[in-house]
């Protein structure tokens, strides 16, 4: 079991990160996937942006349309660099005076001194508010948990993922009749520091982290600590679905988005692995995937699932082949893997643009 403190590593005194479980990992898959556990996620940062600007600007900085945001409402916005390459990936909530913004841990202190440096003379200001406020996740909506969310503005402070359909200005490069994150409820919610003694004594159920990324492998959900280095670009991951509006104008990195996805590919594409575990020999994030001898991608998820077995998400080049086996190679041994395609190599290319021939290949009827 991990060590811990406390049912919550956020609560005061507790030492380390959330707990990956509490010695039943797939039991707590199944709470979890029927919306009966709660897992903490108080490693992740939390970032306020006020303001009667607020929506305005951060909708001409990032991927996502955010002017239409009314109190209660979610939305997930990407911030990518000039080149297209994705910097912070936020899950955003509004609640009628504040622009929450929900962030994976380590991006939080770049995503606070980014906006920072980018007020200007906007009505903005800009908060890192991590110390008293606490992210805890569930899927479906426990009562309890829904009962819990801080409420500063009389809006209680849930996100809601959307996940589960492409959203208004998206685009799905993933061909399948019914997506695998079709189901996906995720919801995350803020409560107060200070109030999460009496949350962990009520008794409520927990979950731990290995249980959440088992089901979120499963749907072939990205996560910016996870799929994301210093190269990936939306598209690579499918995340045109969510965090990308392609009509809304422009920000930054938009050249890029709008530039591939008319006319070019991804240059890496989204896999998810199904592991062959009979010799149990486990599969980590960084583990190389091969295609025969040759190298052609990176493992960036693991996870045990409780009805899949032993599955990954691994991104490999464009032209690594669809139909055939691949291989894993990690510290202990080399594992073989089915692929199942989430982003296709044919990916992008929207536009139909015919391509015209280059003038060398012309040829030139003889005198």
């Amino acid at each position: 079991m991990t060590e811990q403190l406390s049912p919550f590593a956020a609560l005061p005194g507790a030492v380390g990160s959330p707990p990956q479980h509490y010695g039943d990992l797939f039991g707590e898959q199944r709470r979890l996937a029927a919306g009966e556990a709660v897992v903490d996620l108080s490693d992740r940062a939390v970032v306020s942006v006020t303001g009667p600007d607020r929506l305005t600007w951060l909708d001409s900085l990032t991927s996502q349309r955010l002017t239409g945001l009314a109190p209660g409402d979610s939305a997930e916005t990407l911030l990518l660099d000039p080149s297209g390459r994705i910097e912070v990936a936020a899950r955003a909530i509004d609640d009628g005076e504040t622009l929450w913004l929900l962030v994976d841990g380590g991006a939080g202190e770049r995503l606070a001194a980014f906006l920072t440096r980018m007020r200007f003379t906007l009505r903005v200001e800009v908060a890192d508010r991590t110390a008293e406020l606490a992210t805890l996740g569930a899927l479906g909506e426990p009562a309890a948990l829904l009962a819990a969310a801080a409420s500063p503005a009389g809006v209680p402070l849930v996100w809601r993922d959307a996940w589960s359909g492409v959203q208004p200005g998206g685009h799905q490069y993933a061909l399948v009749a019914e997506h695998p994150g079709a189901g996906w409820n995720a919801i995350e919610v803020l409560v107060p520091r200070a109030e999460l003694p009496a949350l962990a004594a009520s008794g409520i159920p927990l979950a731990g982290s290995l249980a959440l990324e088992a089901l979120r492998i499963a749907a072939w959900r990205p996560r910016l600590e996870a799929e994301v280095d210093s190269a990936t670009i939306p598209h690579e991951l499918d995340w045109l679905r969510t965090a990308v509006h392609l009509t809304k104008g422009c920000y930054r990195g938009q050249e890029t988005v709008a530039k591939v996805h008319n006319l070019g590919h991804p240059p890496r594409r989204l896999v998810l692995l199904h592991l062959d575990g009979s010799d149990s020999i486990p599969v980590r994030p960084g583990d190389e995937v091969l295609a025969g001898e040759k190298s052609v991608g990176r493992v960036t998820s693991a996870a045990q699932h409780h009805e899949l077995g032993p599955i990954a998400l691994a991104v490999v080049k464009r032209s690594a082949p669809v139909g055939e086996p691949l291989l894993v190679r990690g510290e202990e041994g080399e594992v073989a893997a089915a692929q199942e395609v989430v982003v296709p190599p044919e990916a992008g290319a929207e536009a139909g643009v015919p391509r015209l021939p280059r003038l060398g290949a012309v040829r030139r009827p003889r005198s």
